[in-house]
């Protein structure tokens, strides 16, 4: 039975600049991403632009127009991959017919590591059923790098994914987490879509309690990635601005 490999991708999707790929993945990431001609993606179009900044790198075993590149389901972008029934999971095995003929497969998302805070985690789980070897290669994590830099703690954490756009639901699911943080110790990691950013900072400055530790993560490994960590009466005595085009990870606890 062939492999599948979870080949992670730059964390700089929609920046500006990029930051050069043997800055953030190892020799040995970039080879074997190279040597496979079957994907699974999330959008074909950026796997091709990854592929040739790849093949800059190490030469690929085929032309880009020879690779064989499967997008996910619509429907895993919408509505998440992890119930693992339906459509959706014969869809999936469907994708998988090249690894079950033989021939080692990429599963690839955006940005950072498929299947972590990103669609793929039906692949794995389908690879794992036909009784492929599944191997994660080494990469950047947004949401390990932001735990390591935020001096919150490391050892009990959980990421929540969005929290919600409505202002009041947003405010009550913040007090939730923030209770959790401060009962358990638990770190609370969460995502926003870049252009919310400032939104969600203000609403988090407004609604934590003054002790409340806050880090916000943005543009990591990029050129002008920052690391914000304070606790929240000290973010509203010395306000930092909140990184508007670039993705960012938040993080609140004790």
């Amino acid at each position: 039975m062939a492999t599948l490999y979870l080949v992670p991708a730059p964390l700089d999707f929609g920046c500006e600049p990029q930051a050069p790929l043997t800055d953030v993945l190892p020799q040995g990431t970039l080879a074997t991403a190279a040597r496979l001609t079957h994907w699974i993606c999330e959008n074909a179009k950026t796997a091709r632009a990854y592929l040739k900044r790849i093949d800059a790198m190490v030469p690929l075993a085929a032309p880009l127009q020879a690779m064989a590149i499967q997008e996910l389901p619509r429907e895993v972008h919408k509505k998440g991959d992890h119930d693992g029934a339906g459509a959706n999971a014969q869809a999936i095995r469907a994708l998988l017919a090249p690894l079950a003929a033989g021939h080692d497969m990429g599963l690839l998302s955006e940005a950072g590591m498929p299947a972590v805070a990103d669609p793929g985690s039906s692949v794995v789980r389908a690879a794992h059923a036909m009784g492929a070897a599944v191997v994660p290669l080494v990469g950047p994590v947004s949401l390990l790098l932001a735990l390591a830099a935020s001096g919150l703690n490391g050892q009990n954490f959980a990421f929540v994914g969005y929290l919600p756009q409505d202002a009041q639901a947003r405010q009550q699911r913040i007090r939730e987490l923030e209770a959790l943080a401060l009962r358990t110790g638990q770190t609370q990691l969460f995502i926003e879509t870049p252009y919310r950013n400032a939104a969600l900072l203000q609403a988090l400055v407004q609604t934590l309690k003054p002790e409340t530790r806050l880090a916000v993560a943005s543009g990591l490994t990029l050129a002008q990635a920052t690391v914000h960590s304070h606790s929240v009466k000290t973010w509203r005595a010395q306000p930092s601005p909140a990184p508007e085009r670039l993705p960012a990870v938040f993080a609140i606890g004790r």
